[in-house]
């Protein structure tokens, strides 16, 4: 059975009018087909055809050329001048909410690349659960307190040789807070991101800053809060104390010494027998030796005593042969064994002072490293204190707030910690109980800053009670509960080991610039006030007054008249000097800002639906917030947590100016665009550290201008319609707007996962697989030259109205620039983009002959171009095809209307075969051309046109009004 769609079957070896040439390739000729020419026509004629042409309007569509860092600002200010943001809340009034809480950046220095990535990840997520249908507010804010701006502040006022008092200095550093929340502000509104940027919250305000003492004094009527003397992280450099969200660990080379201790009382005798019995330490920071007080042994494990040049050593049994190789002794024998429990009553002597160093017991003890005997200093650990407790031992801290050895220390006093290092080295090995010293690589704590080391130091500090009414458990059964989503799934891990692990949370801070801890002490007795009414009368006067009152203004112009110490009586009082940690402020966020604390406009419900930050904040702000919030509240702040990585440079290297490797999001916008920096956010697994340069945001800007140009393509073929005008579609037509609708499926599925990438990419690929690679191509004969309004252009333009709708709405979470441009060229359109919505969209399944057709091409065009290339075939119109397929295939092919237009060829001949696989065979097409479309069609005939004699085929006869 043979069929054919453009006349008479061709015989395979009919050539007429063609002429016939060999090639030779690789040792075998074979024919080069060259197809007739038509006769030339005229050159005004061709001007006269195209006019005649329903070609894109240029004037309609948008331009070729988009000019994103020229026109995004002018399209921002129109945003504004609308006040786009309201109008999308407006238009989501009455629809439930979906409430991603801001995380505030630092206000110190303007955006970089990985701000401009967090914003834009957080537009994705509310723009998309705008375009479903939720009321998504945005209300972003800042981080104002804290040491980096205190330290930009004094840097201009040592430049000026000035010395600020406190008013200045705070008065300084709120001023410079204000002239970065002014450039953040218009420098993430560049990005496209839409929220109440005239209207931020920030923590330095009055209200926000009253409602931090509040949350306090929450947590002071709970019983979270203590004072107490306890070692905690602590920054020489900037002399305050550093809370475990503040530290990064970085590579790092110490001093490692193994020291002997000689033994000193044996009250129970178990070294009896022995003469000069010493154990043996290994440290890593030889500073803190003048704070031993106790060396730790683990109860259960073995030790060994262990015979060297008439002395013996005490050091775990596991660890006895490191321990040898490492001191060179040998083969030194073991001459007792011991279990740690039985030398707990033994005391050794200090190596420096001779003063009692007591064996311990501690389960921390290990046989990774060391000796499996720990020196401890209740003074410079947190092991080391909680052990120190344990046994009554006093906390020796011979190290002051600049990190130098104090009078405690003896004969190292007025020694920095650092070099102190040396010095007690030095001293040790003068006398004789230094057994080996070496450098030791190792990861160890730097202040997030400034990036300097710090130490464990032992002074009064305000904590929090990590286990207090059950609050280490309640915040680990909600990261334990499947409802709290983590993307990625590791996050859930992450965070839940850092609040397992974590010590109770040191929230004072020895600075100038930052909330002042609301307590009193009495005068005379030094007893701390954790009176509520005295906490909410500073909450008060902050509200009024702004933090500065707590500096300028007396306890008896704070307090109720009258008011006494609730414990002592007193009626004097003096104020803590401290203030709170920049964690605790941004931790109560929640409860400021979705409270509606600060301002009622913003209050929404707690839990909200989402927190998204780097993945440093599992440690950070997701750490400190479910801490506040469920000690406070009872509930934790989130319902679910994103995290991104890091942007790096392309070949994976942190960006620095040093390396000249920086990209600048506020200079891509102007080069690039803002979308084009928004599609490279969008083309990246955000989850794990991302790559970026100039190659990157080049390849993202080709993504770009595809889906442009398509979207170009879709508006230039709608200037002449309206919705009205659509008509019912059925093949291509109506294949292509059940694939839209599939998209949009898809790209909504993706968005509801926070899968971005996956929701570019289902775009992207709809715009070049499915519509420039086959419908845009194969509608272009009909949309060119058919008459304007006939049903076959009108099923196009219907599909293409359908189909540009749709893009516009799926694109404008990542690209709301373009799409804002392109909706405003969308005949027909009531609402804004700002104010319009995804439709919920039927499950259509797609025409399915339109499946096998693109089957079948993707068979063809696999052989077509190799054929072409052989044979000398420029254009596919002059190419026919001969296909044999099954019979449900040669049905479905049936089905469709213009195959020759759907394979952009001159003639399709089907024959039936009885399996399924597909034969192809290409010939060159003999039929003639028609002048005016360009295709060849059995039904091209020589007419007149204009005095001029012409071949036209019937459909462009039609179309001129040649024909009936």
């Amino acid at each position: 059975m043979v069929i054919t769609t453009a006349g008479a079957p061709l015989s395979s070896t009919a050539k007429g009018g063609q002429t016939q040439q060999t090639m030779a390739r690789s040792g075998f000729t074979f024919p080069v087909y060259r197809a007739a020419q038509p006769r030339p026509v005229h050159s005004r004629l061709r001007m006269d055809f195209k006019q005649t042409l329903n070609l894109p309007d240029p004037d309609f569509t948008i331009p070729m050329r988009a000019q994103l860092g020229q026109r995004e600002p002018e399209w921002q200010r129109a945003w504004n001048e609308a006040d786009a943001y309201r109008a999308m809340q407006d238009a989501r009034r009455n629809d439930p909410a979906y409430v991603l809480h801001d995380g505030p950046p630092y206000t110190n220095s303007a955006i970089h690349i990985g701000t401009a990535l967090n914003k834009i990840l957080k537009d994705f997520v509310v723009k998309s659960r705008h375009m479903m249908g939720f009321r998504a507010p945005y209300v972003p804010g800042y981080d104002n307190h804290g040491l980096p701006i205190e330290q930009a502040v004094m840097k201009k006022f040592a430049e000026r040789k000035e010395t600020p008092d406190l008013k200045a200095l705070r008065e300084a550093c709120r001023a410079h807070a204000e002239e970065y929340i002014a450039l953040q502000t218009t420098q993430f509104s560049r990005l496209g991101i839409l929220g109440t940027w005239d209207h931020p919250y920030t923590s330095m305000e009055f209200t926000y800053e009253a409602e931090i003492i509040r949350v306090f004094k929450r947590l002071v009527e709970g019983g979270y809060v203590y004072r107490g003397l306890r070692p905690v992280l602590w920054s020489p450099t900037s002399r305050t104390a550093l809370a475990d969200t503040e530290i990064v660990y970085q590579d790092y080379v110490s001093r490692s010494i193994y020291v002997r201790f000689p033994l000193k009382s044996d009250p129970d005798g178990v070294f009896a027998g022995l003469e000069a019995v010493h154990c043996v330490i290994w440290t890593t920071t030889p500073w803190t030796i003048p704070a031993n007080l106790a060396v730790a042994f683990h109860p259960e494990l073995e030790y060994a005593v262990v015979a060297h040049e008439g002395a013996h050593y005490v050091v775990l049994a596991d660890l006895k042969e490191r321990v040898l190789e490492k001191l060179g002794w040998g083969d030194a024998p073991t001459v007792r064994t011991l279990r740690g429990r039985e030398i707990e009553n033994a005391v050794f002597a200090h190596p420096v002072y001779g003063r009692d160093s007591r064996a311990v017991l501690a389960d921390y003890v290990t046989t990774e490293d060391g000796t499996g005997v720990v020196h401890t200093a209740p003074g410079h650990g947190r092991e080391d204190f909680m052990t120190g407790q344990k046994y009554g031992l006093p906390v020796l801290n011979p190290v002051n707030d600049a990190g130098v050895l104090t009078e405690e220390a003896g004969e190292f006093a007025g020694v920095y910690y650092k070099k102190a290092d040396t010095v007690v080295v030095d001293r040790l090995d003068e006398l004789g109980h230094l057994l080996k010293a070496e450098d030791y690589h190792h990861s160890y704590p730097h202040a997030e800053r400034d990036g300097m080391p710090v130490i464990f130091r032992a002074t009064e500090q305000w904590f929090i009670r990590i286990d207090h009414a059950d609050l280490r458990q309640r915040m680990l059964a909600h990261i334990d509960n499947p409802a709290t989503v983590f993307v990625p799934e590791s996050g859930r891990g992450r965070l839940r080991g850092m609040i397992e692990n974590r010590p109770d949370w040191c929230i004072s801070r020895q600075r100038p610039w930052g909330v002042g801890i609301p307590i009193f002490f009495g005068a005379e007795s030094g007893e701390p006030v954790l009176d509520p009414v005295a906490i909410e009368a500073v909450a008060s006067l902050v509200e009024r007054e702004g933090s500065d009152a707590w500096y300028v203004r007396t306890p008896e112009e704070i307090l109720p008249a009258g008011y006494q110490h609730p414990v002592t009586g007193e009626t004097n009082f003096i104020k803590e000097a401290d203030v709170f940690d920049v964690w605790f402020d941004s931790g109560s966020t929640a409860m400021c800002v979705l409270g509606g604390k600060v301002d009622p406009e913003w209050k929404e419900e707690i839990p909200c639906d989402l927190y998204l930050e780097g993945s440093d904040q599992h440690r950070g702000w997701f750490n400190v917030s479910l801490i506040l919030t469920m000690a406070c509240l009872g509930t934790a702040p989130y319902k679910g947590v994103v995290t991104h990585g890091f942007v790096t440079d392309e070949k994976g290297q942190k960006m620095s100016k040093r390396l000249g490797n920086v990209i600048d999001p506020v200079t891509t916008c102007d080069t690039h665009g803002a979308d084009v920096l928004r599609w490279w956010v969008a083309s990246v697994n955000f989850a794990d550290d991302m790559p970026c340069g100039e190659s990157l945001l080049a390849s993202a800007g080709e993504h770009y201008r595809t889906v442009r140009n398509t979207l170009r393509f879709l508006l230039g073929n709608l200037a002449d319609f309206e919705p009205s005008m659509a008509v019912p579609t059925s093949g291509i037509h109506q294949w292509v707007i059940d694939r839209a609708n599939q998209v949009g499926k898809e790209v909504w599925a993706a968005f509801d996962e926070f899968d971005f990438r996956a929701a570019g990419t289902a775009i992207h690929q709809f715009c070049v697989q499915d519509l420039s690679r086959f419908y845009l191509d194969a509608i272009k004969d009909s949309m060119y030259c058919d008459s304007a309004d006939w049903s076959s252009r009108r099923q196009a333009q219907t599909a293409c109205y359908h189909v540009a709708k749709t893009l516009a709405l799926l694109i404008f979470p990542i690209l709301p620039h373009t799409a804002y441009e392109v909706w405003d060229r969308i005949p027909g359109q009531t609402e804004t983009i700002f104010e319009a919505r995804w439709p919920r969209l039927d499950a259509t399944p797609s025409t399915l002959a339109v499946e096998t057709l693109l089957r079948v091409r993707q068979e063809v065009f696999a052989q077509m171009e190799a054929w072409r290339a052989q044979a000398g075939v420029k254009d596919s119109q002059d190419i026919a095809i001969h296909l044999t397929v099954d019979l449900p295939t040669m049905q479905d092919l049936q089905s469709l209307e213009g195959l020759e237009n759907l394979f952009r060829v001159a003639e399709v001949h089907l024959t039936e075969s009885e399996n399924e696989a597909i034969a192809v065979r290409f010939e060159p097409s003999t039929l003639p051309k028609c002048d005016r479309s360009r295709v060849r069609r059995p039904d091209v005939a020589t007419v007149e046109y204009q005095g001029e004699q012409v071949q036209l085929s019937a459909r462009d006869r039609r179309a001129l009004g040649l024909e009936a």
